[in-house]
């Protein structure tokens, strides 16, 4: 029998639950599989330190956010224990054969070099950012688009009530589809995304557009977006566990900017983590549910350095090293054709 290992690494989404629950569920079903969890991410490899997982276990975890493995920023070289070598010795002793990593682009390049040095390694692309480039979809950015809409919705009201223009900042490092997905289907007047920068000069426009025609300016803005003029994404906070700034401000910061040139009562709302909380969209789901029971599938035919990916409709396989080639980006003709509609 196969004894496999579970992990989730990086920031946690909704969906990481029901992608545990459909690989245990089918991998014990189909491939006679056996699972444990390693908890907190390449930590728990690392150390050793994991779960026992079997289908009471992960009985209704479908519809719950977060993960039951826990999370961290931590590397699976850190550390006296880190490396391949030490990773295969914990896998030895615990009788696991086979590693399956659930994260973003880091814990993607992580894996490729674990599988390199010889440890049996498969994945499942996480992400709400949705930038990983040989997927369409990640599971997590739909629940990230729909909170992010009901919070415009919300800003909307307020905003029209006081005639205010409201400044909405939502995730996005490198990235802008959570403002592009959720600014289009909130109505925003303006969308602010990292791939293409505007001057503030041309934002003012737009909202003084918006408000000659009697309304209350909404802008969504990523929190990656840059004016012209900056040398870097806005950050003020440090740096993270991958020792990248660590960002979130850009609405502030743009909020005064807009009152003193337009003359309107301007308001920032930084959104922050509760896109990446709380239970998953229907439709992240059975995506993740799918991609789950597709990468058990992966270990039962070896397929080594391999990740499951969504093309289409359809769940396929591509190599880590393919995934790592590029970064999906909001493309220009994406961008353009929103931005004929904004002011």
């Amino acid at each position: 029998m196969t004894r496999i290992g579970i992990l989730t690494s990086g920031g946690d989404c909704p969906g990481l639950n029901a992608v545990i629950r459909g690989a245990v569920l089918k991998g014990s079903e189909v491939h006679g599989q056996e699972f444990v969890g390693f908890l907190d991410g390449w930590r728990g490899l690392v150390e050793g330190d994991a779960m026992p997982l079997d289908r009471s276990r992960v009985r209704g975890l479908s519809h719950e956010g977060g993960t039951i493995l826990g999370t961290s920023r931590i590397g699976p070289y850190q550390g006296p224990n880190g490396g391949a070598a030490n990773i295969a010795r914990t896998m030895e002793r615990l009788g696991v054969d086979a590693v399956v990593a659930i994260g973003g682009e880091g814990t993607a390049a992580a894996a490729q070099r674990l599988f390199d040095e010889g440890i049996r390694i498969v994945g499942v692309p996480k992400t709400i950012d949705n930038d990983l480039d040989q997927t369409d979809y990640t599971f997590g950015f739909d629940t990230a688009v729909e909170i992010a809409t009901e919070a415009i919705d919300r800003l909307r009201t307020t905003g029209n009530s006081h005639k205010r223009c409201m400044v909405l900042e939502v995730m996005g490092r490198n990235a802008g589809w959570i403002a592009l997905h959720s600014g289009t289907a909130g109505g925003a007047h303006a969308i602010l995304i990292p791939e293409h920068p505007e001057s503030i000069e041309q934002i003012c426009a737009w909202t003084n557009s918006v408000r000659e025609r009697g309304r209350a300016p909404m802008v969504v803005v990523a929190e990656g977006f840059t004016l012209p003029d900056m040398a870097q994404a806005h950050s003020t906070k440090g740096m993270d566990g991958f020792d990248r700034p660590r960002l979130g401000g850009i609405a502030e910061l743009l909020a005064p900017m807009i009152q003193e040139r337009t003359g309107i009562e301007t308001r920032a709302t930084v959104l922050g983590h509760i896109q990446r909380g709380g239970v998953p969209t229907a439709f992240d789901r059975v995506l993740a549910t799918r991609l789950g029971m597709a990468v058990t599938d992966l270990v039962a035919d070896e397929q080594w350095g391999h990740m499951v990916a969504l093309h289409g409709t359809e769940i396929v396989r591509v190599g880590f090293d393919e995934a790592l080639v590029d970064h999906k980006s909001v493309p220009a003709h994406r961008y353009q054709e929103m931005r004929v509609i904004f002011g």
